[in-house]
């Protein structure tokens, strides 16, 4: 049978409070929260240290769901218990404990399909003080789905493990490769050491977004919400570029900037295969 806490004050539900509102315990003991159904469900089990659960759940989960639930260390938590511990205003009943993934540079390179290392043709973002949760969270879900092959953020950016963002990451946080980096303009030059070109999406561009050759190495650097990107790491950049925009627009979200230079680079990769670069 097992466990079963219904004390707010209870130790193991203050550490789970401690870790969804400090970053630094996050980072102190490597872990980090997930809530709901199918993030819980969608978590690979390697990651998970414990399911919390309440009575309410456990009765309206499927064999596949409790099965998963009962094989991570399960404990029941009253609804209160549950509310406390949640970040969400209307919690659906289940949180975990999961380990941060980690990986190392190679891995933002890419593989191939057989699960290899292959540096030809890197598709990358570069995150500069990026303050929204809800952005950050998109841009990773964006960048998977686009099929870009690492991230690269300062650490000037949200926290990645912050619950709005893992939330808003839809478990791309598992799938793409990510570093947080002390020195981006470092990180350009390495990346020009590899033949990975470096693009800042910029006001101040001329060349349009879609007339970069793209289905080779590639990064695109992707500014503050309210400031854009600072000027020394603009500078660093081989090029400024622009999405051009009608109207009395001047600036799209982050997030949307960084899906429509993703895509672009995914649109010319999928009309140029690699076997014919």
């Amino acid at each position: 049978m097992p466990d079963k806490i219904t004390s707010t004050a209870n130790p193991k539900i203050r550490h789970l409070v401690e870790l969804r509102r400090k970053a630094r315990t996050r980072r102190e003991e490597g872990l980090f929260l997930i809530e709901g159904t199918r993030l819980c469900m969608d978590t690979p089990d390697r990651f998970i240290e414990q399911v919390y659960a309440t009575e309410n759940w456990l009765r309206g989960a499927s064999e596949k769901e409790l099965r998963k639930a009962q094989d991570h260390a399960l404990t029941i938590v009253t609804e209160e218990v549950m509310a406390k511990a949640a970040d969400t205003t209307t919690p659906q009943g289940i949180l975990c404990a999961v380990k941060m993934p980690s990986w190392t540079r190679k891995d933002l390179y890419g593989k191939d399909p057989c699960g290899q290392h292959a540096p030809e043709a890197p598709l990358l973002l570069l995150l500069e003080d990026l303050r929204d949760p809800g952005n950050l969270g998109t841009i990773f879900r964006t960048a998977e789905a686009a099929g870009a092959t690492g991230i690269l953020m300062n650490r000037g950016t949200v926290d990645l493990f912050h619950p709005k963002v893992v939330r808003a990451t839809m478990s791309a946080i598992f799938r793409m490769p990510f570093l947080v980096s002390d020195d981006l303009r470092a990180d350009i030059g390495i990346l020009r050491g590899d033949g990975i070109r470096t693009y800042a999406a910029h006001l101040g561009g001329t060349r349009p977004y879609d007339a970069l050759p793209l289905a080779e190495g590639a990064a695109f650097l992707i500014g503050n919400e309210a400031n854009g990107l600072s000027d020394a790491l603009t500078a660093a950049a081989d090029e400024k570029i622009i999405i051009p925009m009608a109207g009395g627009a001047e600036s799209l979200n982050a997030a949307m900037a960084a899906g429509i230079l993703l895509f672009e680079a995914s649109r010319q990769r999928r009309a140029q295969p690699r076997s014919a670069r």
